[in-house]
């Protein structure tokens, strides 16, 4: 379990969107005496969640007074929780409410200067007990979000953008939400030959047929190395979400053998790949 605190203006809602797009599940101003009844009750009902995120600052009013109870005792209970304390400059806190032009909570009765101040005296405490602090002075949202998800990806070795790859029929629309749509139409189509009109992509005799002809491995050739070349491009650029669609007449037989093929290859490239086929049923 990640807290996600810190000051205000610092990049908490950038930081929990940025753990939300790695599969965190993700609470925004939860009340800090909730937060036991709130575990409990999300492991008995959903035991398939392993990583909650959550943002906790000043605007719960008991927070300062009950946090550092509550987190001891649930570490004691066995909960493996990780404080991430964003920060930065009063100069840059202060240009960012005004740019914004958000009132800090904390300067209700004050200038907004002396709100960010009194709220570094009281989050001091806190700050110490942090296992990870960031200075997002310099930082922007595409940087924070990199930083974010670097250091609580499972892995080093997994990049942390995800590739939902899907295949479509062109009889059944185009899909609403896709980045990349490549028409695969001009391969060879099962549909014609009658022993094995009737399988779908997944079968052995459907992949050798739409695979075993010289347009299509020029296709594969100079499709992979446009995927190797763009993909990277979009996860430096800060996307989380990349959809690529490959679509044939009915959706059943050649673009179900291509997202495969492209699957398989972004899955080896260390990506987390994420494969559907909307009409696969419907041909």
């Amino acid at each position: 379990m990640v807290i996600i605190t810190g000051l205000s203006g610092s990049g908490k809602s950038t930081a929990l969107r940025a753990l939300e797009d790695i599969g965190f599940f993700c609470v925004d101003n939860l009340p800090v005496v909730l937060l036991p009844k709130f575990l409990s009750i999300t492991l008995q009902s959903s035991p398939q969640i392993k990583q909650v995120a959550m943002v906790m600052d000043l605007r719960q009013e008991s927070f300062i007074e009950k946090y550092q109870r509550i987190f001891e005792r649930l570490k004691e209970k066995g909960y493996k929780i990780e404080i991430l304390f964003l920060e930065a400059s009063e100069e840059s806190l202060l240009r960012r409410f005004s740019e914004t032009r958000r009132t800090h909570p904390l300067s209700e009765t004050g200038s907004i200067m002396e709100g960010i101040q009194m709220e570094v005296e009281k989050l001091a405490t806190l700050r110490q007990m942090a296992d990870k602090i960031i200075d997002t002075t310099t930082t922007n949202v595409h940087q924070l979000k990199d930083t974010i998800q670097r250091q609580f990806l499972p892995s080093a070795s997994q990049k942390r953008m995800i590739v939902n790859v899907m295949s479509f029929g062109y009889r059944y629309g185009l899909p609403a939400d896709a980045d990349l749509v490549i028409d695969v139409r001009f391969l060879p189509n099962p549909y014609y030959v009658e022993n094995i009109k009737n399988y779908d992509g997944h079968h052995p005799a459907v992949e050798t047929y739409v695979l075993d002809n010289a347009e299509c491995k020029e296709f594969l050739k100079l499709g992979l190395d446009m995927v190797n070349f763009l993909v990277p491009l979009y996860e430096k650029e800060g996307k989380a979400r990349l959809n690529i669609a490959f679509g044939c007449t009915g959706g059943k037989h050649r673009s179900v053998v291509m997202a495969n093929q492209f699957s398989a290859h972004l899955q080896a490239m260390k990506y987390i790949v994420h494969t559907s086929h909307r009409d696969i049923k419907k041909s």
